[in-house]
Parts: structure tokens; sequence; C-alpha cells
């Protein structure tokens, strides 16, 4: 949120040249309030434990937030208690006559999937397409980033040798970006994935921002210039253990994984982890929520997107 200060105090420049948000008292009281309607479709395997890590840093705002958890109607996942989806979650058809401030479209395990070849492709793309008109702004993480660089801009992903998979550290590329606001200028967040897209496949697209990079691990968050979608790679949601279950997962599989990089001390699994990106994810999804959705997003709600 931001501080209000009175018209005209020099103070104001300087906040403002050093990325504050600061709010003048004319606008603070021209300024129409409600609460923000947030809609997340959730396609992790692991519901709940998805659930929690966004709702904890969604939540950790002064800003009221309705959420509605969402699911593919085209798909039934097989390793959720049906009892929870029944109790909890909701499905396009009744949702898609409604308008929502914000959206956030997880990740899910189907990097070796074809997009077309997903069982719930053709109604993922329809709610994509449909949030063009329904929803203010956005944000689509890690699988789901990937998939949506696909629909609305023929980016095709490549595949590592080895899965990425660490804590790792990114470069802010736009450090004038309210995303970034109380950002260091090199923040650690967690990758897990075996895919990715490059530098120069963004740029090929006017359309599109690059704002933070890795050494490691590449292309990590992408908007459109009219900061109506955000394409996140990296976990900054990510629980401590939540690296250290997914390595005991693929160990259990058989799959031979590598220790994930920069995570146990001494690269050693029977150590806990030391958490270096608790900050960095809830100052990423307050920012987004705050200036992208909360700041910009109609009093109206059924003004969002125009007349259809």
């Amino acid at each position: 949120m931001p501080i209000k200060i009175q018209d005209s105090l020099p103070a104001q420049a300087i906040l403002e040249n050093e990325n504050i948000f600061v709010m003048t008292e004319f606008r603070a009281m021209h300024q129409d309030i409600r609460p923000l309607n947030v809609l997340i479709l959730n396609l992790m395997p692991t519901k709940e434990v998805t659930e929690t890590q966004l709702l904890r840093k969604l939540s950790n705002s002064p800003l009221q937030v309705n959420i509605e958890l969402l699911q593919t109607a085209s798909y039934t996942p097989t390793h959720v208690d049906s009892t929870h989806l029944d109790s909890f979650y909701t499905t396009f058809d009744k949702v898609r006559d409604r308008k929502f401030d914000g959206m956030i479209i997880t990740g899910a395990p189907l990097e070796h999937v074809e997009y077309e070849d997903v069982a719930y492709w053709d109604e993922l793309c329809t709610i994509m397409k449909w949030s063009e008109k329904h929803v203010h702004c956005t944000y689509y993480l890690c699988w789901g980033a990937y998939a949506a660089l696909y629909y609305f801009y023929g980016i095709r992903h490549h595949f590592y040798d080895t899965k990425l998979s660490g804590i790792y550290e990114h470069r802010v590329l736009k450090p004038t970006s309210p995303l970034f606001r109380g950002f260091d200028d090199v923040f650690h967040a967690p990758q897990s994935r075996e895919i990715y897209v490059t530098k120069e496949q963004i740029a090929g697209v006017p359309e599109l921002e690059l704002m933070a990079d890795s050494k490691e691990a590449g292309v990590t968050i992408v908007k459109t210039e009219d900061s109506k979608k955000f394409f996140v790679t990296c976990h900054a949601e990510y629980d401590s253990d939540t690296l250290k279950n997914e390595y005991l997962r693929d160990l259990e599989k058989g799959l031979e994984p590598r220790i994930p990089e920069n995570y146990f001390p001494d690269d050693d699994p029977a150590r806990s982890p030391v958490v270096n990106w608790r900050s960095t994810g809830q100052l990423l999804y307050t920012n987004w929520l705050n200036y992208y959705v909360y700041q910009s997003t109609p009093y109206d709600v059924e003004s969002i997107g125009g007349q259809e």
C-alpha cells in the first residue's frame, strides 16, 4: 500500500525517483475502494499444498481479496480427495459470465506432454481466451506460463538435458518497475522445471518485456507491455521443504535426480534448507496484487475488458 503525503511535499519527487509508491492527498480523496476478486485455476495435483502457498502470499496485505478456486471440468485429478474439490472448487461454466480483477493459472507436471495432447488443453485455451475480456490482470506460473506463451504467441519451449532444480540468483532488469519495489538488485528464488524459453524468443515478440532473468535459470519473469499478463517461471511461493519433497519423490520413482542446487547446506539432504527467498516471494505477489490489480482495475468490475 502507498504512503499518503501532502500535495507538493518536496520528498515526493525523491521517493518516486527511488521507486517508492506515494499517493497525494488529492488522489487519496478521489480513490474508490472495494474488495478484489481473484480467481485461481489450480492445475497442480497437490492442490491443497499449492492453495496454501498462494494464499499465504496473497493474504499478507491490507487489501481485502475474495478468492475463488477453479478446477478443470474436462479432467478430474486422481490425487485429490473429491470431497475437497466438491467443497471448495468451482468450474468454468459457473464463472464464465463474471468479471475478475486478477487471476492466477498455476503450473502442472506436464512438461513432456505436447500441449495439444493435454487432457484439458481445449478447456485451458478457452479459459485463457476468456481471461482477456473477463480478467483485468493474469499471472501465469511455471508450466502455466509456458502454456500461455505458446497459446498467445506460438513460443515453443526447449528441454534441459537435466532438470533445473534449486535456488538461483536472479537479476532485476527493470528496476523502476512497480513489480520490483522493495527488491534487492539480485534476488533468490526456487526453480523446478525441465523446460525453458530463450531471451531471443521473448525479444522476438514486441508485445513482451523481459523483466528478470538468471545466469543459470534463464528467462524468469516476462510481462506484456500493457501489464495485463505476467509469465513467471520461478516458484517464489515455495515452502522451505518443497524442493526437498520433490527430490525425495523423484528418488522413490528411481529417476536419479540431482540434488537441488544451492539448497541443502553442503549439498547434504539430511540437513534442513535455509530459506533465502521468503521475502522475495512476498514482495512479488504483493506488488503484483497491489500495483497491477488493485491500483489499475476499474472500480466497476463489470467494465473489465470493455464492452463485449
